[in-house]
């Protein structure tokens, strides 16, 4: 059984829960969450087999979320980089001067932000179900809530089935607890995708014990306040990423996971969905390659990697 080490870290005024695996000396995986979502819902399959692959894996609950602190966003508003902050104090409080960061949604926009202001804490950024920091998702929404076309150019907007859900379930009743899980457990469904069955169980066991572990589950919803503040520090070209690799997942499909180059291409800053990002198994291939030491003697060396990773198309790659 997966069994971690539990420590609180200080971001500021924030006390912020971590959970380590693996040996301390070996090379560290920073996983970063998605919006209102616990360090939790990286699952203990891919993380131990990343420990079993000799990294050293760190996740850990944002402020608002789990067991962390959380913020009265009315009183003490924060942004994308505070967020990116915390991530760093996580670091910190390990005692890690650098690491692979892996993130997930806006954990993969707070790996940007690293990448692009902290560069030297970045050793690599794998980034799944993404878009770049930078994109206002905004007026997509808008048109697509409108039922009008994308503007040309810009990211595929929401499909007309979660745009329904969202409709449905903002009127679903959630006056008891049992109602709020039945609902989220509903929204993971249509996140999930048609691609790979949904495991209607495991979401539950995990949604209840993300209501477990925190006395204040609406605190989780200023993450989405805080995506929406855009700054200059946002609008930063990821052209000035310095970090020798940087790969995404796509949403169908194995994940191709990119050989150690500058991904620097500052007008196609890439996508990525969700989808099967979410499962198991793409993720865990993806981020076992890609943050892979390249020395064969190195005992986080991923021979899958060297065999797959000049293959594909530049879909699986920024």
């Amino acid at each position: 059984m997966l069994t971690g080490d539990e420590k609180f870290v200080r971001s500021g005024r924030l006390r912020l829960w971590t959970e380590r695996f693996g040996r301390p000396g070996n090379p560290t995986v920073l996983m970063i969450m998605g919006t209102s979502t616990q360090g939790i819902g990286w699952p203990d399959e891919l993380v131990e087999a990343l420990v079993d692959n000799g990294r050293q894996v760190i996740r850990f609950d944002h402020r608002d979320t789990g067991l962390s602190d959380a913020v009265d966003f009315t009183t003490h508003p924060f942004a994308l980089a505070d967020m990116a902050a915390d991530a760093a104090a996580v670091l910190d409080g390990h005692g890690v001067t650098a690491a692979d960061i892996v993130g997930i949604s806006l954990g993969a926009a707070i790996g940007q932000w690293l990448a692009v202001h902290q560069g030297a804490r970045v050793r690599t950024l794998t980034a799944i179900a993404s878009s770049p920091m930078g994109n206002n998702p905004g007026p997509a929404w808008a048109l697509a809530v409108a039922g009008q076309p994308a503007a040309a150019g810009e990211l595929p907007p929401p499909t007309a089935r979660f745009l329904n859900h969202l409709m449905a379930s903002a009127t679903a009743p959630r006056a008891t607890r049992r109602q709020r899980i039945d609902a989220d457990v509903q929204t993971w469904r249509v996140l999930n995708g048609d691609v790979l069955p949904f495991d209607e169980a495991a979401a539950r066991r995990f949604t209840e014990r993300c209501y477990a572990r925190t006395g204040n589950i609406t605190a989780a919803l200023n993450h989405d306040l805080a995506g929406r503040r855009f700054g200059d520090d946002r609008r930063a070209p990821l052209s000035a990423v310095t970090t020798p690799d940087v790969g995404r997942a796509r949403q169908r499909g194995c994940p191709v996971p990119a050989r150690p180059r500058r991904s620097t291409r500052g007008t196609d800053p890439g996508r990525a969905t969700g989808g099967a990002a979410r499962h198991g198994a793409p993720p865990v291939l993806l981020t076992r390659s890609h943050t892979a030491d390249r020395r064969p003697d190195h005992p986080s060396h991923d021979r899958t990697a060297d065999g797959v990773a000049g293959g594909g198309s530049n879909e699986g790659r920024i």
